[in-house]
């Protein structure tokens, strides 16, 4: 990011290079997690506060890096609660959603392949 103080506002084109993810996602991201509210101006110019900024580098690490879906990050900050979520959300946390989704697709693994081996023995 430029050369700002710690607690200055942010454009939207700012935030997108800091995060190297394109504006129309961050506008996107807007409309899917409610407590992301950056300050619009007139004509509709966005300016993030720097809890927002740590709220998209949140969800960007829940999307990106713990593979989670948009609802499931979704669900993940609700549960976090309210106005506290914008400020725990910053915080990492280890997913446990993503090791539920990987034993679930294990298990699945290994059905198919008990299925298998029984047509193999029909065969």
């Amino acid at each position: 990011m430029t050369e700002k103080s710690d607690d200055a506002f942010r454009t939207i084109s700012e935030v997108a290079e800091h995060l190297e993810i394109p504006p129309h996602v961050l506008r996107f991201w807007e409309t899917k997690f409610s407590a992301l509210r950056p300050l619009k101006r007139s004509g509709g110019r966005r300016y993030y506060r720097p809890d927002d900024v740590a709220l998209l580098e949140r969800i960007r690490d829940l999307l990106y890096n713990e593979g989670f879906t948009i609802k499931g990050a979704q669900k993940h900050l609700s549960a976090k609660g309210g106005a506290g979520g914008r400020l725990a959300a910053s915080t990492h946390t280890p997913s446990v959603g993503l090791a539920e989704a990987i034993s679930c697709l294990e298990d699945a693994r290994d059905s198919i392949a008990a299925l298998q081996r029984t047509l193999d023995s029909q065969s």
